[in-house]
């Protein structure tokens, strides 16, 4: 065990915030190595091909129980090294941010439209997406740029098609007029609950900083509240210990805002703590108590009551469109070269819209939205991209190889092995077999898309993203972490 050296002042608040018995657990906590945790993709599952494949670490993992897709593994893999992950097949997150999934089961029981408002890098995203019901929209965004980009390419890899990922700060969102049944925010704060997992930020930490966070914490939530539907709740969520940033804020947010606490079903036996200041219904995971970082969530309905914003956003589509959430026919927003084909290389049910020579694949029955709020926010993705126009043809993109809307019979496929599939996340040159056709060609690995080659016969253009490449020329042996024994 490692002692660390705390600012004086965090020690003195958070020892008499706490109370001498707790605090010590969390500094005890602190001196001990951060568990690792993965979340599985529901949308994703391990097919029976992949049964014998297993990593020891697996066979001693535990459950996170406030998400049942959730492990906790006994000893951190080099996650970077398994091409699994870089498939989407899995998320790397810390237990504790889980528990959006727990929040979502419990309150969410008919689709919504819904918003994470600071959501990079992506897992509170991808655990939302995979929690909420079906025929969910939802909306995630990122204020700073480089942060979005991140998202968005973690979004594409979870596949999900029901996402759009946007890069504005919540001013924009009102300003947009945009409404919605739920809102999480994930505030930043001052990090104090990653203080075992990032030492930077033991060293960025100061009273003053807190007090920042705090004001604009407030800032963010007065922004975005008229967004929030009456009746619709708000997640207040933040990595952070102290009060200020967590009780005071929510406390604040009720009394001046309008809203009421909600109270979640939670077992004791998951040992997460409650209001250290009063008695509202709040939810506090502290290391040594509960697996996983600091994290602090309260829920709050809005006052009023109104109609489900998706409801009605759907009657008026239909009423408009006569689109009605049933599989047919795929449409093209204009005629244009080649595209016409794009349409059988998904499943589902599709608007084919061609953006700049990008094309783009929106769920029918959320295109009126998407065609509304384009204009006035700076969406970065929305359901599929398929690929760009180039010359005659289209050249199919990344997001189309990851999406489980992917029609896996519209293009031939070629099986990688472990070290040609990390050749290929290197973006560096693959062999395939003799008997792969020329063209466009899905490269898999244990059977899993991980994305596209142009197959010229004496090499293959790798198709990969460069802004996605793994970095690191080391050759790892090899990672396998998805075999699962319930």
């Amino acid at each position: 065990m490692v002692l660390m050296t705390l600012p004086p002042l965090f020690e003195d608040y958070t020892r008499r915030l706490m109370g001498p018995s707790l605090y010590e657990k969390l500094i005890e906590s602190l001196g001990q190595d951060a568990p690792a945790s993965i979340r599985l993709n529901p949308f994703k599952p391990i097919i029976p091909e992949q049964e014998q494949i297993l990593n020891a670490d697996i066979r001693q993992a535990s459950r996170v129980p406030w998400c049942d897709t959730g492990l906790i593994l006994p000893n951190r893999p080099n996650f970077t090294f398994d091409p699994l992950l870089h498939a989407g097949l899995y998320y790397v997150q810390e237990s504790s941010s889980m528990f959006i999934s727990e929040v979502l089961r419990q309150l969410v029981h008919e689709p919504v439209a819904m918003l994470d408002l600071c959501a990079a890098p992506g897992g509170k995203t991808t655990a939302t997406r995979a929690a909420l019901p079906e025929g969910s929209l939802l909306f995630t965004n990122e204020p700073m740029k480089l942060r979005a980009s991140i998202l968005s390419e973690n979004v594409q890899k979870f596949g999900h098609s029901d996402v759009i990922v946007t890069n504005n700060y919540p001013k924009d969102y009102r300003k947009a007029g945009q409404l919605f049944d739920i809102i999480l925010a994930d505030v930043p704060c001052s990090g104090e609950g990653m203080f075992r997992k990032d030492p930077n930020a033991i060293d960025e930490w100061s009273s003053q900083n807190v007090e920042q966070c705090t004001a604009l914490q407030r800032s963010i939530i007065e922004d975005i509240w008229p967004c929030l539907r009456e009746g619709g709740l708000l997640v207040y969520s933040t990595c952070t210990f102290n009060a200020h940033e967590n009780e005071e804020n929510v406390n604040w947010i009720a009394q001046n805002l309008g809203a009421d606490f909600v109270q979640l079903e939670i077992p004791d036996e998951w040992n997460i703590t409650g209001s250290l200041i009063d008695s509202n219904p709040v939810y506090r995971f502290i290391p040594g108590l509960t697996p996983g970082e600091g994290l602090f969530t309260a829920v709050l309905r809005k006052h009023g009551e109104s109609e489900n914003i998706l409801k009605k956003a759907c009657k008026a589509t239909i009423k408009a469109t006569g689109c009605k959430r049933s599989k047919g026919k795929r449409s093209v927003s204009a005629p244009s070269v080649d595209i016409a084909k794009t349409t059988s290389w998904l499943k589902d049910n599709f608007t084919i819209i061609n953006e700049e020579d990008c094309i783009k694949a929106i769920p029918k029955w959320w295109t009126p939205m998407y065609n509304r709020i384009k204009t006035s926010l700076h969406v970065i993705h929305a359901g599929v991209k398929m690929g760009y126009i180039k010359g005659r043809d289209v050249v199919p993109d990344i997001s189309l190889a990851l999406s489980t809307a992917l029609n896996t019979s519209a293009f031939p496929c070629a099986e990688l092995t472990y070290a040609d599939a990390l050749n290929y996340l290197r973006k560096e040159a693959v062999t395939l077999n003799a008997g792969v056709p020329r063209g466009i060609v899905i490269v898999t690995y244990r059977q899993q898309p991980l994305g596209f080659v142009k197959n010229i016969g004496n090499r293959a253009n790798n198709l990969y993203p460069q802004e996605w490449k793994i970095k690191s020329s080391h050759l790892q042996p090899l990672i396998s972490i998805l075999k699962i024994k319930s």
